[in-house]
């Protein structure tokens, strides 16, 4: 189960209160990497891989941070989550797992502006090419909740631009040849390194940022965008938004 203080992250989001959505986002991490799971420590072995929700929830303080014009403080949380994510290798036994902790650690040196983020996912592609041979079923890793995060804070960073639709589909962002099992996983770190540097810029000049993509309808007939009279609605955590720019819908 989420925390509460992602539905506040989500909330702050749509209200265009983009600094209280990253203290929000950081409370998220902080309570869930104490308890990733269950019954399970963030420092157990654990092939499903769930630290990365809340490595997810700390990369998207850093992004809000940067929307809402307090590069300072992103570039302190891109810091803190690269000793994290440095720090759960010691968790984690599968070289594919340490591979996607190194992804996210490149994106915290982007999320930050830090030094040495091109080199960050050169060594998170290598590192993808040298765990192939330790991957049974590539398309099945890629859905365990520590890749699928990785993916969706991407995912939710291009939304905006893209009028709320899915901007990186997961074709997109893994190589075309399931059985080349280090291409297809080095593609995601080198498709970040061509591309998530310039969306973050993007939002950030916009001063827009997106909510997460949760439960959608197009044309739906008992509500109304009041900034853009979209009827397409997004449903996340308890907030019902527009689709396309993330607003609190109002019934019709």
């Amino acid at each position: 189960m989420d925390s509460d203080h992602r539905a506040v992250a989500v909330g702050a989001i749509a209200d265009r209160e983009y600094e209280r959505a990253g203290d929000a986002y950081s409370r998220a991490a902080w309570d869930r990497l104490a308890d990733p799971r269950e019954g399970l420590s963030p420092f157990d072995a654990d092939e499903r891989g769930w630290v990365g929700r809340p490595l997810q929830r700390l990369s998207l303080s850093g992004v809000c941070y940067r929307v809402a014009g307090r590069a300072d403080r992103a570039t302190l949380r891109g810091r803190e989550g690269v000793a994290v994510a440095t720090d759960l290798e010691n968790a984690l036994d599968h070289p594919a797992q340490r591979a996607c902790l190194r992804e996210f650690a490149a994106d915290f040196h982007a999320i930050g502006d830090l030094e040495g983020a091109g080199v960050a996912y050169e060594a998170a592609e290598t590192a993808y090419r040298d765990a192939a041979d330790s991957v049974d079923a590539v398309e099945a890793l890629t859905t365990t909740p520590l890749f699928q995060a990785a993916a969706d804070m991407l995912r939710q960073v291009a939304r905006g631009p893209a009028n709320g639709e899915i901007a990186v589909p997961w074709e997109e962002l893994h190589g075309p040849d399931p059985d080349d099992v280090g291409g297809f996983l080095a593609h995601r770190a080198r498709f970040k390194r061509q591309r998530f540097g310039s969306l973050l810029a993007r939002v950030a000049d916009d001063g827009y940022l997106a909510a997460p993509r949760g439960t959608t309808e197009y044309n739906n007939a008992n509500f109304r965008c009041p900034n853009c009279d979209s009827t397409d609605v997004n449903w996340v955590t308890d907030h019902t938004l527009c689709l396309r720019c993330s607003t609190p819908m109002v019934s019709r």
